[in-house]
């Protein structure tokens, strides 16, 4: 088994996180894994990119070009700027939620996210588009993005890990007080 994963999103988001825990998710199984992250230039708002190579074969962290299994998007912009990567049967799970770049708020953009997402409908014959605020609102707390969007990549995507792998590493590595959320988050899809 192997699989490619790309996560990218903006600083804050949770991105860095998530990468985190299928690597430590991976490892606990035994599974070779590699893996890579590109934090933009600032830690709230630029953007942030990691690379997970999961099983045999990889001998570099970075994806080449058109070989991503699975790009988990916490921005739509950010999707449509990865899918380069993604090979042409791969998934793409999206967070409908836009952050506005600094520079598109500065000029006067109007920027909403649907664009995107309509792009990637057009693109992708299996994408996901994950109403994060909804979610959210139900769980009680907007921190649980990167963990809500897992849960669902597991769900709609072989990603080749478990939620019960994603559920012990988020044991292993998250404060207990936090335990709860994210596994409701988790479980939320799927």
């Amino acid at each position: 088994m192997s699989k490619n994963i790309i996560l990218c999103g903006v600083g804050g988001q949770g991105t860095v996180l998530a990468s985190k825990l299928l690597s430590a998710a991976s490892m606990a199984k035994g599974l070779p894994v590699k893996s890579a992250e590109t934090i933009g230039m600032a830690q709230r708002g630029g953007s942030v990119t990691s690379h997970i190579r999961i099983g045999d074969g990889a001998y570099s962290p970075l994806i080449p070009m058109g070989k991503a299994d699975v790009i988990i998007a916490f921005e739509p912009a950010e999707a449509v700027r990865m899918l380069p990567y993604l090979k042409e049967s791969g998934a793409v799970i999206v967070n409908s939620r836009p952050v506005m770049p600094v520079t598109a708020a500065l000029g006067g953009s109007d920027y909403n996210g649907k664009e995107m997402t309509d792009y990637l409908a057009e693109k992708i014959d299996n994408l996901t588009v994950i109403d994060t605020d909804k979610a959210c609102e139900e769980l009680g707390s907007s921190k649980v993005i990167n963990v809500l969007l897992l849960g669902a990549a597991i769900s709609k995507c072989d990603i080749g890990l478990s939620k019960e792998d994603i559920r012990n590493a988020i044991g292993r590595i998250v404060p207990e007080k936090f335990h709860a959320l994210n596994f409701r988050a988790l479980d939320y899809i799927g």
